[in-house]
């Protein structure tokens, strides 16, 4: 260390004040890094916020004295917009994408995940389960669902089921 001639007290230069990282600091670095990379990792973690946004929308609808599968499908319906654009730029990265065609194909899955939600729950309702945890467990139920039907077919970069041009090679004649 130099001495600082202003106050006689010892500096540290630049590169002494810089952390060192140990080997095991910077392999759990790069395995979050390799995480956040993961389209699962981060499907989630939009899901997540869609499940905190969703029981939160839900919770103040029933508060207001909305009728609880009422509220569900609006906090649902909440929760996918958010999802669909968190989904269509971070975890899919497909902001280039057409978006109506996209979006269509995204609000497809989102009312056949919300038909799923909505299914499993009234039966969970109906087994004696309190409204907010049944919709906590419904979420969790049509997820699967959601996630491989965006990945293939939502977000997928030629989705099934869009017409696409076939090329048929022309045959040489040989004269």
């Amino acid at each position: 260390m130099a001495p600082d001639c202003r106050r006689a007290i010892p500096s540290r230069s630049a590169d002494e004040d810089t952390p060192r990282t140990s080997h095991g600091e910077e392999v759990a670095i790069r395995a979050a890094r390799r995480l956040l990379e993961n389209q699962f990792v981060r499907f989630c973690a939009v899901g997540a916020s869609g499940y905190a946004i969703n029981l939160a929308v839900y919770a103040a609808l029933l508060a207001s004295g909305l009728h609880y599968l009422a509220a569900s499908a609006i906090a649902f319906l909440v929760a996918a917009a958010s999802n669909y654009l968190w989904n269509r730029t971070w975890t899919f990265r497909t902001p280039n994408a057409p978006i109506v065609g996209q979006g269509a194909r995204a609000f497809v899955v989102s009312a056949l995940s919300l038909g799923a939600n909505q299914l499993f729950l009234v039966v969970l309702v109906a087994a004696g389960a309190g409204h907010l945890a049944a919709q906590a467990v419904a979420i969790v139920l049509a997820t699967p669902f959601s996630f491989a039907a965006n990945k293939l077919w939502a977000f997928a970069v030629t989705p099934a089921g869009e017409l696409q041009p076939v090329v048929i090679p022309a045959r040489r004649r040989d004269s």
